[in-house]
């Protein structure tokens, strides 16, 4: 791979490469930036959530389960209530679609997917785009 970087022993991807594979250089820090712009105020700083109100983000099955599901929260919110190891979760989250780009949601799906206890694969800004574009048809 011409202009990929090893660290630790990962070959990295090239960030053009990235764009269309999966995560590359500086994906967690863009995405630990999102989420402390963006989800912190609802999820807490350690993911944790609002008891009763807003769903943790720790080893949650929403974060670690289906990239299509969680890509389509992201874009589109959601307003109905979770139940979530028993306990409800009642507050809506706005959609986030107009506010963030597709590599942004990518950068910070991924950042959770791989922190806050939670073990799941990348999400790339292809799989994002497909997602947002098969919500416009």
């Amino acid at each position: 791979m011409l202009g990929a970087g090893v660290v630790c022993g990962n070959t990295w991807p090239t960030p053009a490469e990235a764009t269309l594979s999966g995560p590359g250089p500086g994906t967690a820090q863009r995405g630990q930036k999102i989420y402390q712009q963006t989800c912190l105020a609802c999820h807490q700083a350690d993911a944790g959530g609002v008891p009763g109100m807003t769903p943790p983000l720790q080893k949650s099955p929403y974060v670690q389960g289906p990239s299509v599901k969680l890509i389509g929260i992201v874009l589109n919110g959601l307003n109905d209530g979770v139940e979530i190891d028993g306990e409800s979760y009642s507050n809506p989250m706005p959609p986030f679609g107009a506010a963030l780009k597709d590599q942004e949601i990518a950068d910070v799906l991924t950042y959770l997917r791989n922190h806050f206890g939670n073990k799941a694969g990348p999400i790339n800004v292809k799989q994002v785009s497909q997602i947002r574009l098969g919500l416009k048809k």
